[in-house]
């Protein structure tokens, strides 16, 4: 296997637990500090603090149309937005870990061994850290 397929496959692993991490304890309701405002917010497409917040409320309002348009299902759809926001944000971050590592291990053009392919993905042995460092 490529590092690339190898790469996609575990990132899209990872996007899959923290997604399922991230549902299954999501709050049904609105919690108690800004997410009440927020999904009040997003119901009814107003603003609440400004950096950052336009996005997250528009996207709120799609995940809400999405779920029926129905302000009993509001605070539920948002939540949800949230943890798939959350789950694509550990995705991304993922992919950018490994493509630093990658960059910063192997010089422009070289190719990866295989012991190298599946280091650069979480499974750092003791013989790869200190054949590396």
């Amino acid at each position: 296997m490529n590092f690339r397929k190898v790469n996609n496959i575990t990132g899209w692993a990872v996007f899959f637990i923290a997604f399922a991490t991230y549902f299954l304890t999501r709050e049904a309701r609105a919690s108690l500090w800004d997410t009440g405002e927020f999904i009040a917010s997003a119901d009814k497409l107003q603003l609440p603090h400004p950096p950052g917040a336009p996005l997250f409320v528009l996207l709120g309002r799609f995940f809400i149309i999405l779920f029926g348009d129905n302000g009993m299902t509001a605070a539920n759809a948002v939540n949800f937005m949230s943890a798939l926001a959350s789950a694509a944000t550990i995705l991304f971050l993922f992919w950018t870990i490994t493509h630093f590592a990658r960059k910063m291990m192997v010089s422009a053009g070289e190719q990866l061994t295989q012991h190298q392919t599946f280091c650069y993905h979480g499974r750092w042995c003791s013989w790869c850290i200190s054949l590396y460092f």
